[in-house]
């Protein structure tokens, strides 16, 4: 009998200890709706950092969503839009990265400079746009895809965009002033 209940003691306890360890540590996501979706589903088969590093708004976000439940993420039909949304409000353009220090960068100056600066530190730090050489054909695909996540950049700004990073980041360029 004593056997039978040590056991199931001891069961309990091991079934109970890492519910008790998680609750007592903060997790990289922070509270609200649809939290324990994210958690859950995204965590099965990477670590949280690949999400809380990104910055995109609910198109992105969706997107990224529905490619991860065709690589076998677990959210449900009725989940999509709580994950979408928790993952937005919380992760979206203009959320701060949580304990990063923000780098001291100062673009060149030139046309195009206020745009870019405008668009890309919304998401990131400037420090990732200056480290980057990039021809501006690689510059312009780079762009395209940072708009289709989020990026509030008009059509019409497009080019002034791309001739300021092709002028001042390409892979030949002088490096930028700190």
């Amino acid at each position: 009998m004593r056997r039978r209940l040590a056991a199931s003691v001891l069961s309990a306890m091991t079934v109970a200890a890492p519910w008790s360890a998680q609750a007592q540590q903060p997790g990289p996501f922070p509270e609200g709706a649809g939290r324990e979706i994210v958690a859950v589903a995204c965590t099965q088969c990477h670590g949280a950092q690949p999400i809380t590093q990104l910055r995109m708004n609910d198109v992105g976000w969706r997107r990224a969503t529905f490619n991860m439940i065709l690589r076998g993420a677990q959210i449900g039909p009725n989940d999509i839009e709580a994950a979408v949304n928790y993952l937005t409000a919380n992760f979206g353009p203009g959320v701060a990265f949580p304990n990063q220090p923000k780098a001291d960068v100062t673009l060149a100056d030139g046309q195009g400079k206020a745009l870019v600066e405008g668009a890309c530190a919304l998401c990131h730090g400037l420090d990732r746009v200056i480290a980057a050489r990039r021809s501006r054909d690689q510059w312009a695909a780079m762009v395209d895809r940072m708009v289709e996540i989020g990026a509030p950049i008009a059509p019409e700004q497009m080019n002034e965009i791309l001739s300021y990073l092709g002028t001042h980041y390409a892979p030949a360029a002088p490096a930028a002033v700190r």
